[in-house]
């Protein structure tokens, strides 16, 4: 079965001949092109249309392909952001992703966390479809992390995340944060579904925690989380970041940040 290169192209009015001058190059090397023009539409989460397509059995490689001034739109960060964290709880960690530069340059490092592993290239490196070609055919690396994270975008249900252990690990509780905008509702369940109902164990609400110079508010329960069973969340507006991780007393909690924006 051939591989197939999802490319995801920023702002259509500027990259549409290059999104076609990519797909013909790629294609020439033994792999299936398909791809999609980017939605800048927080508010219908247009982010989530293209899952599906991502996470299918043969996709394997993600193309994020705009130039530099593209990929600094906080709206347009925030969105690659879940898509990559929707893609990633289903295909792994170690799923690769590759940005394209159309023009401008970046420094990974300056991505939000899901995308911070990505490869970054400019469109006329050297070589960019065995590159490409090469990367789609690779194997996922394997990325063991100690949680499990997770978003849905329902239209009528809103924004929710899901967080909670991974393989191995249990939580005696489980809080989560966001740096900006307002969690509204919350519940605990199995995992890769939202609950219709939960019981809530000691329900925390409005907490408040700084890490450095960001603060977060968070809500927590006493729920006793195991793989299996997860956390859930009602997230309105485009939080910079969200913090999350297991209950502990003291100084002794151990939370994730992940940046998404």
């Amino acid at each position: 079965m051939a591989k197939v290169v999802w490319i995801t192209a920023l702002n259509k009015d500027k990259n549409e001949q290059h999104a076609r001058d990519l797909h013909q190059t790629t294609s020439k090397y033994g792999v299936t092109v398909a791809g999609h023009f980017w939605q800048d539409d927080l508010a219908q989460m247009a982010w989530a249309g293209a899952r599906e397509d991502l996470v299918r059995k043969e996709t394997g490689l993600w193309i994020i392909l705009g130039s530099a001034e593209d990929l600094v739109v906080p709206s347009v960060r925030y969105g690659l952001s879940l898509l990559a964290i929707g893609v990633q709880s289903q295909k792994g960690y170690g799923f690769p992703i590759m940005v394209i530069l159309t023009e401008g340059s970046m420094d990974p490092a300056s991505l939000p966390t899901p995308l911070a592993g990505a490869e970054v290239l400019a469109l006329n490196a050297a070589g960019l479809g065995p590159k490409i070609t090469a990367r789609a055919n690779m194997p996922v690396k394997k990325v063991d992390l100690e949680y499990r994270l997770d978003v849905y975008g329902i239209q009528g249900l809103g924004q929710w995340f899901e967080v909670g252990p991974a393989a191995g690990n249990d939580w005696s509780g489980v809080l989560f944060g966001v740096s900006s905008g307002e969690i509204n509702a919350h519940g605990v369940g199995p995992s890769h579904k939202l609950p219709e109902r939960a019981v809530l164990e000691y329900p925390m609400k409005g907490l408040k925690l700084a890490m450095g110079d960001t603060e977060y508010t968070a809500w927590a329960v006493q729920n006793k989380l195991d793989p299996e069973s997860s956390y859930y969340l009602r997230v309105n507006d485009f939080p910079e970041a969200i913090l999350f991780g297991p209950m502990a007393e003291g100084d002794d909690a151990e939370v994730y940040i992940v940046r998404l924006k």
